[in-house]
């Protein structure tokens, strides 16, 4: 996780969770005057609209006091939905047996876009069941990563 984003995660996690949610993660996409700032959060009987609105208000407010970025964004809070976003090594390992794709910083086996089934965490490396064959990937060069929602 980036900087920033390990910095908001600690801001952010207690307003949250006074709310009665998880803080599930956050992502930061820099995009000149269209930057956003989504925070996505969990509950034990799931997020619904009024969870986000509640939880956009306490998350704004924290925001505006402490002031980590320096440009316009846009803030977006939702849940992490059926396609979930991975964060943490905790997720992953919640998600073992499951089908997951991942976008890479630098490439494994030559690609920097992976599916396939997680297979287990070890510390902080992951490993993918891809077409038959077991890759090992550090959470570390994991750009970004989701569960494969199956229907």
């Amino acid at each position: 996780m980036a900087t920033l984003e390990s910095r908001l995660a600690e801001m952010l996690k207690v307003p949250v969770e006074a709310l009665g949610f998880q803080l599930w993660g956050i992502e930061y996409v820099q995009a000149g005057k269209h930057s956003i700032l989504r925070v996505f959060i969990d509950g034990e009987n799931g997020i619904n609209i009024e969870d986000c609105a509640n939880a956009s208000r306490q998350v704004s407010a924290v925001l505006d006091v402490e002031d980590p970025i320096p440009t316009e964004y846009t803030l977006e809070v939702s849940s992490p939905g059926v396609d979930r976003p991975l964060f943490t090594a905790e997720q992953y390992a919640a998600y073992v047996g499951e089908d997951a794709k991942v976008q890479l910083t630098m490439p494994v086996a030559g690609s920097r876009n992976l599916k396939g089934a997680i297979t287990k965490v070890e510390g902080q490396m992951l490993s993918l069941n891809v077409n038959g064959k077991e890759l090992v990937v550090a959470l570390d060069n994991i750009r970004k990563g989701n569960v494969i929602a199956k229907f």
